[in-house]
């Protein structure tokens, strides 16, 4: 089936309309344009050559609302004037005896087989309009206004009670109403799916005197769709919506293969609906509590911060900030080569202020134990050694496992989340580094920054949850008032992470880093605080430990030997 765009639709003339859905079969919503595409508007079954899809298309042409056609419209009929027969309805498996109930009476040939079933539609007691099947053309009219009329069967059920069924066709209400051994009220929308939601409403008063309401609609897509929006509009925890064992679409396909007992026990099988999100605690508690996927744990390089945070985990948002110059990138490339050695994961990194060369000259540093990153110790190493600590980024198990984004300048934003989702689902990446966002909000911020940060945080988050990567975003903070910055080593707040609240709020865990960059002491010049700002997972806030930057190797290492103590969890 080919399928066709709403705009290419626009530029196409009907030639025939009102026709009956070849695949939905519902009568008045197909139309067929002059070049032979076509399109239901029930359904949204379309194709660019309706004759490639259906051969016999003379048929579909022919399957119009013949009640507005003069000398064609069928006998209009009322119950109480009896015209039409009782009988079943052989051509769906439906009892005589039920057709009775339901008030529906057909027309036979001169075989005793039905070639249009009448399906009565009330207001109050008084039967105003007739839905018409034209049985072997597959199309139906209306004999009558079914403006409003109450649903398919509604007027011989009492109200009030445990149980009543909705269906999606009035055939599908009998067929149901015999397989629960007409015991239970069953009843029926009146124009399918597509106006599902609009026939409730107008019946609703009368479907919520009743304790559960289970919503049997067609399996297919349009459907399932409706049924969840029927549900919406019922009482919270009075729907269910059953679901059809495979290779069955709706009751009447059920009566028709006799599966009386599959169809019942998916009926009390039903499942309350709940809006997405939101769950059944007590099915929870039974089912999945104990049973949950475990949150793997990574640990921090430096323990203060384990017994913190308990480490990182992947489905986690961490943002890192500190004052300009106070080592973000250092503690960056501490955790990124710590990620590279200590797991087997796929590590991407994306670094938006400096070059290829200067990411993986900052992870030979650290394996090096050695400022590679400066051209004059580098060149002091001989390729050999130089190759061999590069083959932590492509020799062994570490082949094909790290992945790169460097570009100095402008960065647009789309290209950016594009090469995201690639890192995460293309190249399967579960760990993300992400340095930084004040640098892509600076090129794309059409001057409301905060407006900017807020989407690109909203995005981000949605894609941890989506993809269940860890993330560590870097963010710079804003400029505070009073006689000292960060530079001097002045306590961080989340108040005072730069643009908007969102790297806060949306965040699992803020951490910052502070130091006295001014200080006299080299020692405590050389000295950053880690604080915790927040964690979403433990609770635990306030200073983790202290990093004491080392001029020689230019590695951090942790001070008040807090290195040496166990973490608080066994990773």
């Amino acid at each position: 089936m080919q399928t066709m765009t709403t705009e290419t639709q626009k530029n196409r003339k009907f030639k025939y309309t009102h026709r009956s859905c070849p695949k939905c079969e519902h009568k008045g919503c197909f139309a067929i344009n002059e070049d032979w595409s076509a399109v239901c508007f029930s359904c949204n079954y379309t194709t660019n050559d309706l004759r490639k899809d259906f051969p016999d298309v003379d048929v579909i042409i022919s399957r119009t609302d013949y009640s507005k056609r003069k000398g064609t419209t069928p006998t209009k009929i009322t119950v109480d004037r009896g015209a039409g027969i009782f009988g079943p309805l052989l051509d769906r498996g439906i009892s005589e005896a039920t057709a009775k109930r339901y008030g529906v009476r057909i027309l036979v040939d001169s075989d005793g087989q039905p070639t249009q079933h009448y399906y009565p539609y009330f207001i109050a007691n008084e039967a105003v309009a007739h839905k018409v099947r034209h049985v072997h053309e597959k199309y139906f009219t209306w004999v009558g206004p079914a403006t409003d009329t109450g649903l398919f069967g509604q007027q011989f059920v009492q109200v009030g009670g445990k149980y009543i069924t909705i269906t999606e066709g009035e055939c599908d209400a009998m067929a149901a109403y015999e397989l629960l051994g007409s015991k239970w009220p069953v009843v029926s929308i009146k124009s399918g799916a597509a106006g599902a939601v609009k026939d409730v409403k107008e019946s609703l008063e009368f479907l919520e005197t009743f304790e559960t309401i289970v919503i049997a609609f067609d399996a297919d897509k349009p459907g399932q769709e409706a049924a969840r929006k029927v549900a919406r509009l019922l009482r919270p925890g009075s729907a269910k919506i059953m679901t059809f064992p495979e290779g069955y679409k709706d009751p009447n396909d059920m009566l028709r293969q006799n599966q009386q007992k599959l169809f019942m026990r998916s009926f009390w099988e039903a499942q309350i609906y709940t809006p997405s999100g939101v769950i059944n605690v007590t099915e929870f508690i039974k089912d999945e509590y104990h049973n949950r996927p475990k949150k793997e744990s990574v640990p921090y390089p430096w323990a203060g911060l384990n017994k913190k945070l308990y480490g990182l985990r992947q489905g986690e948002l961490v943002s890192l900030t500190g004052g300009t110059g106070l080592g973000k990138t250092s503690v960056t490339r501490e955790l990124e080569h710590w990620l590279i050695k200590s797991t087997k994961d796929n590590v991407g990194i994306i670094a938006l202020e400096e070059n290829k060369y200067h990411t993986v000259d900052g992870l030979l540093s650290i394996e090096a134990n050695a400022k590679l990153y400066i051209d004059q110790i580098r060149e002091q190493y001989s390729r050999e050694e130089i190759d061999k600590y590069l083959e932590i980024l492509h020799k062994g198990e570490n082949e094909n496992r790290v992945f790169i984004h460097s570009h100095f300048g402008t960065n647009d934003v789309e290209e950016i989340f594009s090469k995201l989702r690639y890192f995460i689902i293309g190249l399967e990446c579960k760990w993300i580094v992400f340095d930084h966002i004040s640098m892509l909000v600076s090129a794309i911020t059409d001057g409301d920054e905060r407006r900017t940060i807020d989407n690109v945080m909203t995005r981000l988050r949605s894609l941890v949850e989506e993809t269940g990567a860890g993330i560590i975003l870097v963010s710079h903070l804003r400029r505070v008032d009073g006689n000292k910055g960060h530079e001097n080593g002045i306590e961080v707040s989340l108040s005072h992470l730069r643009g908007s609240q969102s790297i806060a709020q949306l965040s699992d865990c803020v951490i910052a880093l502070e130091r006295n960059q001014q200080a006299e002491d080299s020692v405590e010049a050389n000295t950053t605080r880690v604080r915790v700002l927040k964690s979403r997972y433990t609770g635990d806030t306030g200073i983790a430990t202290h990093l004491i930057y080392d001029r020689d190797t230019g590695r951090l290492s942790e001070l008040d030997g807090m290195e040496s103590e166990e973490p608080l969890v066994d990773f």
